[in-house]
């Protein structure tokens, strides 16, 4: 009997002992002997890298900047569905414990987790915001210990609610998805709050292994459906499903709309980099008080920007259309010259060229820098690019992986043509639209404000309005059409200036509007001759172009100058501004996270010419689509029309255009506008020796219209924008004349051949359009 007495005794004794034991272990644990605890200050402000926002002018987050791509949400914006998925699965008396579940602890220790984890929502939270490591298994249970003294603390600081919020915006999903928001958008294509029932099923699915039960991943979607299902019967079992709605969503794929959210992916790449190089100087130049700097990377910026999503959406869908079915004719014609080995270059480059172009091109690449840096000989590096080796490389079917050479894989992207689309609102400035090439991972190179090219005969409009501006001309007066010889000296020219038209044709005078529409060469020679070459660079200038190549040259005439899409399509908008130049203005404001505006930005304006003088210009550039390079627009002519790519598109509306196309077709340009919206494209090859052989597939009404067109199709066709089908205003008492008599409103066009001057630099004659 004493010996039972003294056994009962020594089991309290071990009993209370243990219980002693357990209660130091987290007295010491509360102390931080094992280890520092969050101090009340960071319980109250947990730190999370927050991403910053790029927001669109229609209010939609078009891109991200980030460590950690997180952008956290309240829960009054999670759908009512997550929450309840999220109790039934992870932690089902979440409501009723402060932070531990003792009845799911004890039974975690009696069945060795074998009928679930004891782990709450708020010891998970815990885990994710202080520590997540992993280590021995005294490591692990001093870990768990840290665990609970935390998330009891985090039930006294925070509301259930915010709990579910905070562990919800924590969680990291995989492909830069951290947080429900991103979660939502990247593998569902919608915010948190549209998530359907199934949806927000597979997403909690994840909770337990983002990576093995991931619906993306090939090798763990049939897990992740099952697990899915897993939680929708969770939720059956707490009441929040029916059966028979359990049943019927159970027989669902779970259908995802993956839409990644990463430099080189979504919508606005180009335009995405070039506001991560102004944030990136404008952090430099605008401290804290305290003087340290934002972080656009984790500081959570909001960043509120002047591009339409609809519009960029529209934009980047007509580039890959037009852009596809375009590259379709080159390869045809690569395919012509069979195994030319200049290909892609055009037959004019010499093998030496080449070479050079090709060295270059080496020296410039990753491969190059990396191996350069890891101290590798040239003679090494050099031999690597002829070396085969496995690689993914651009197509428009999408990637592919391929075995080739790095040199050769150089040579395939110099084949590609490229693209460059901007859109301007004229009355504000706002850039609605940027497009700078066809694909930011595989070509980096911004094609609307990087990008300076020859723009042949979209420069013209320049030296008509600077003719009409000063000296009144009317877009119907009559310019000689007789060749046209610029002596020697004149302007301060070396040798005599002889500007040729398509083909040598010339004949009886034109009308000004009938010339631009039809890029009559000796005409514009004539202009420039009359107003000055320096009075056409000063009014460009005013006009906001920049360049420091535009030089008072009477070859500007024929656009012998390199100039980039954001100066031409900001300048022309100013002739629908009624002559008030509105610096093109991309960035509207930028906040902190709490939501202060640090800086607001309006755009730098000034009157360049009289509304009278812009209307007659717009007058002008009109002719272009009603009878000139720019007729296929229309989709009906007097003249048959030859489309190369699509057909004509039947506009209807007034349109003010100049097309444009340099020497051996090198550039292809088309600059539209109408009363509320000017868009300029380029389209060409990296290289200005990659380009097509004839002008009828290589002129800028082929290659750069018909994206403007399918374009302004596809606006014009969403009713939620407001872009003009309208006339432009015409100012009261209007002094020009614009009345031509009918023999003169639709003159027989020209031919259109490079003209092979050597002194001219750049031509630009349009399409033949005669019978």
């Amino acid at each position: 009997m004493k010996t039972n007495t003294k056994i009962i005794k020594w089991i309290w004794r071990i009993f209370l002992a243990g219980i002693a034991f357990i209660f130091l272990l987290f007295f010491l644990t509360s102390l931080g002997v094992f280890g520092k605890l969050p101090t009340f200050e960071q319980l109250e402000n947990p730190q999370n890298d927050l991403a910053s926002q790029v927001i669109s002018e229609d209010g939609k987050t078009i891109g991200k900047y980030f460590k950690e791509n997180r952008t956290p949400v309240k829960f009054k914006d999670l759908p009512k569905n997550l929450v309840q998925a999220l109790i039934a699965t992870e932690d089902a008396r979440f409501y009723e414990h402060s932070g531990i579940d003792v009845r799911g602890t004890i039974r975690a220790v009696v069945f060795l987790g074998s009928k679930g984890g004891a782990s709450t929502i708020t010891q998970q939270l815990a885990k994710l915001l202080f520590h997540n490591k992993r280590g021995n298994i005294i490591n692990r249970l001093l870990q768990k210990l840290k665990e609970w003294i935390i998330a009891i603390r985090l039930e006294r600081q925070y509301t259930k609610e915010e709990i579910i919020a905070m562990y919800l915006n924590k969680m990291d999903f995989l492909y830069n998805a951290i947080g429900i928001r991103s979660a939502a958008r990247i593998y569902f294509g919608k915010e948190p709050k549209d998530l359907k029932q199934e949806e927000s099923a597979a997403i909690v699915a994840m909770l337990k292994n983002p990576r093995q039960y991931n619906p993306k991943r090939e090798k763990s979607a049939k897990k992740a459906l099952l697990r899915r299902n897993q939680v929708l019967k969770q939720m059956e079992k707490y009441g929040k499903l029916t059966t028979k709605v359990k049943d019927s969503l159970q027989k669902l794929p779970t259908v995802l709309n993956f839409s990644p959210e990463d430099t080189n992916d979504g919508m606005a790449t180009y335009f995405r980099e070039y506001l991560r190089k102004f944030m990136k100087n404008w952090i430099k130049n605008n401290p804290k008080q305290d003087g340290t700097l934002y972080d656009l990377h984790r500081g959570g910026l909001k960043i509120y920007v002047s591009i339409d999503s609809r519009m960029q959406k529209y934009a980047e869908e007509a580039m890959e259309q037009h852009m596809a079915n375009l590259q379709k004719e080159f390869n045809k014609y690569q395919k012509t010259r069979k195994k030319n080995k200049k290909i892609p270059f055009s037959n004019d480059m010499t093998m030496s060229e080449i070479d050079k172009l090709m060295r270059r091109a080496m020296k410039t690449s990753n491969r190059w820098h990396q191996m350069k840096n890891d101290g590798v000989s040239e003679k090494k590096i050099i031999a690597s690019f002829y070396e085969k080796t496995k690689m993914k490389v651009f197509s428009w079917k999408g990637e592919k992986d391929t075995i080739m050479t790095p040199y050769d894989s150089i040579k395939y992207f110099k084949s590609f043509l490229r693209t460059g689309i901007m859109s301007v609102e004229p009355q504000t400035g706002h850039v609605k639209a940027w497009v700078g090439g066809i694909n930011h991972k595989y070509f980096k190179y911004d094609a609307v404000k990087q990008q300076k090219r020859q723009v042949g005969s979209t420069f013209k409009p320049f030296v008509y309005a600077t003719a009409i501006n000063q000296l009144k001309y009317s877009p119907c007066r009559k310019i000689e059409n007789t060749p046209f010889i610029m002596p020697k000296g004149r302007f301060g020219i070396p040798k005599e200036w002889a500007p040729a038209n398509s083909g040598k044709k010339y004949g009886e005078s034109r009308t000004m509007k009938n010339a631009l529409a039809n890029s009559i060469n000796v005409v514009s020679a004539r202009l420039i001759d009359k107003v000055s070459p320096s009075n056409v660079v000063k009014l460009a200038r005013n006009l906001g172009i920049e360049n420091k190549n535009l030089t008072a040259n009477p070859s500007i005439a024929l656009g012998a100058v390199d100039l980039s899409i954001y100066e031409m399509i900001g300048a022309l908008s100013t002739f629908v501004n009624k002559g008030m130049y509105i610096k093109p203005i991309m960035i509207l404001r930028i906040e902190d996270k709490n939501g202060t505006v640090l800086e607001s930005f309006s755009p730098k304006t000034r009157e360049v010419m009289s509304k009278e003088s812009a209307y007659a210009i717009l007058n002008l550039m009109e002719g272009v689509t009603q009878a000139g390079s720019g007729i296929r627009l229309r989709g009906t002519s007097k003249h048959p029309v030859k489309v190369v790519t699509g057909s004509p598109y039947g506009f209807t509306n007034p349109i003010a255009g100049k097309t444009g196309t340099t020497q051996n077709q090198s550039d292809g340009w088309f600059m539209g506008m109408v009363p509320n919206l000017a868009t300029g494209v380029w389209v060409g090859g990296e290289d200005r020796s990659v380009h097509f052989p004839d002008i009828t597939r290589g002129q800028g009404a082929s290659m750069a219209l018909p994206i403007w067109a399918l374009y302004y199709k596809k606006m014009y066709a969403d009713k939620t924008l407001n872009v003009s089908k309208s006339a432009f205003p015409r100012p009261a008492n209007m002094s020009i004349e614009l009345d031509c008599d009918k023999a003169d409103e639709n003159p027989t066009n020209e031919d259109e051949d490079p003209t092979n001057e050597k002194e001219i630099k750049s031509t630009d004659e349009e399409e033949n359009f005669d019978e």
